[in-house]
């Protein structure tokens, strides 16, 4: 039995005596997770247009998250709802960013073949890398969208009473708690994933300059800034898609 495969079932092990019956469910979204993304990559690989497969996966990444791994239907209701139109939003945005920094294909620290591999016919690689900039803000983007609706739908439980006011206050004052943690988050995981390629540029003595205008860092801060405007996002049009129930009523 390999290594990975005795962590797997003791993360298994872990995560049902902590979550129980809630853990499983999340062990399974992660599995899920992992065998979306290697069916998409398959499907690049075998001519799948791109742009049809962000269509199609993303939703389903997106309901894997949230629906596996919330035990509350409504508050996964709202959650998807409002993760589904950030992400719309953030697309139009990394579409704008990536324009703009014309960072595509394969950096220079990557072999000569994966480099040719940039330029192959019948490859994207300009919408690869906006699906990869996509599916690298879902997981930030749920996990904020459940956070407010779990917290903004217990709040409306327990005070029914409470003035419209009152309530985008109360939001604002939890948005503020979950953007501080969701960010740092997002910065530590940059910098714990990026951290080979920093001891690259220091070994080989690159510049600010060369640093900025590298194209594997431009594709990794794109990333990071694209995740945090998805977090910010999401925390006023969760309050938003949580409180429109009741302005119905």
């Amino acid at each position: 039995m390999s290594s990975l495969n005795v962590l797997l079932i003791v993360l298994l092990i872990l995560i049902c005596l902590v979550g129980g019956t809630a853990g499983l469910k999340s062990f399974f979204s992660i599995i899920i997770n992992f065998l979306l993304i290697f069916l998409v990559a398959l499907l690049i690989s075998w001519g799948a247009n791109v742009w049809f497969t962000i269509i199609c996966f993303v939703p389903l990444k997106l309901l894997t998250i949230i629906y596996l791994g919330t035990h509350d239907t409504k508050i996964a209701d709202r959650a998807f709802r409002s993760s589904l139109i950030v992400t719309i939003l953030i697309t139009l945005v990394i579409l704008g960013l990536d324009y703009l920094a014309q960072a595509i294909g394969v950096g220079e620290q990557a072999s000569e073949d994966l480099i040719g591999m940039s330029m192959a016919p019948g490859l994207n690689y300009a919408a690869i890398g906006i699906l990869v900039a996509i599916f690298s803000t879902l997981g930030a983007i749920s996990e904020a969208a459940v956070a407010m609706s779990a917290g903004l739908i217990e709040l409306k439980k327990q005070k029914q009473d409470l003035s419209h006011e009152a309530y985008w206050q109360s939001a604002r004052n939890m948005g503020q708690d979950i953007l501080g943690t969701a960010i740092n988050t997002i910065l530590f995981g940059f910098f714990g994933s990026c951290l080979a390629l920093f001891i690259w540029y220091t070994r080989l003595h690159y510049t600010f300059s060369q640093i900025m205008n590298d194209k594997l860092f431009v594709q990794e801060a794109l990333v990071i800034v694209d995740s945090i405007i998805g977090v910010l996002l999401i925390v006023p049009l969760a309050t938003w898609v949580v409180n429109r129930p009741t302005k119905q009523n």
